[in-house]
């Protein structure tokens, strides 16, 4: 069996470790959180005022509003944290590029010394940071992620934790509201559907963070119904003296 070397002056190329999960794209958090409060908020909203003895159609009504209410609250925080956060990493990668332009020798010396404090011998480490510094592109990328921990070309997009945010709370937050929708009038159905929810969505976030599935499940289960329980009870103590 014949074995491909590389031509000379060749080298093969490495593929990118693709078999890892991408963590900095700006969708994962503001998904799972978003799933999360919709379900969470909304059938805690829900129970309270079921706890008040108030009518189907006002827990419809009330539902409804926290569902609009809660997603663009949601959509706008996120817009506005993510947008903040990448204005402010811009920021630090625009001195970064002043500072690369006017002292090129010291900042090449720099990452020469992180490469020496990492183990590499002085040498080599200065060569290999003229080296890398031939391309000013690629310098102020190293140099971002050397000194700020930070990819230039991987920044999280406002728009895209907006849109994750907005949609996931929504369908979270429509769950425990669709028996009602559907002609429920009280709230046994929307419990036992926001109890699958809670699990699931637990067990979903588990199988993305490498978790225990029923751990993280039984988890969010508990705390979705400690919240719902807590409004219930404040609904039922509420209601009965306005009533």
């Amino acid at each position: 069996m014949t074995t491909l070397e590389p031509e000379a002056g060749h080298h093969p190329r490495i593929p990118a470790a693709g078999h890892h999960r991408d963590v900095n794209g700006g969708w994962l958090r503001p998904a799972v959180f978003g799933a999360m409060d919709g379900l969470v908020s909304n059938f805690a909203l829900m129970t309270g005022v079921v706890g008040g003895a108030v009518s189907s159609g006002t827990v419809v009504l009330t539902g409804l509003a926290g569902l609009a209410a809660g997603a663009c609250s949601m959509a706008a925080g996120e817009y506005t944290s993510v947008a903040s956060q990448r204005e402010l990493v811009q920021a630090e990668i625009e001195a970064e590029r002043l500072e690369l332009s006017r002292n090129p020798h010291g900042e090449l010396a720099e990452l020469a010394q992180l490469y020496i404090a990492r183990g590499v011998e002085p040498e080599l480490a200065h060569e290999v940071a003229r080296q890398l510094s031939a391309d000013p592109a690629q310098t102020l990328e190293i140099h971002a992620r050397e000194e700020l921990g930070i990819d230039p070309n991987d920044l999280p997009s406002p728009w895209v934790a907006a849109g994750s945010s907005f949609v996931c709370f929504a369908v979270g937050a429509l769950l425990p509201l669709l028996p009602y929708l559907l002609g429920a009038t009280t709230l046994v159905p929307a419990l036992l559907l926001a109890v699958v929810g809670l699990f699931a969505c637990g067990a979903v976030v588990a199988r993305v963070t490498a978790r225990s599935w029923w751990f993280s499940g039984l988890r969010q289960l508990v705390l979705g119904g400690t919240a719902a329980g807590v409004t219930y009870l404040l609904g039922w103590l509420i209601g009965g003296h306005v009533g």
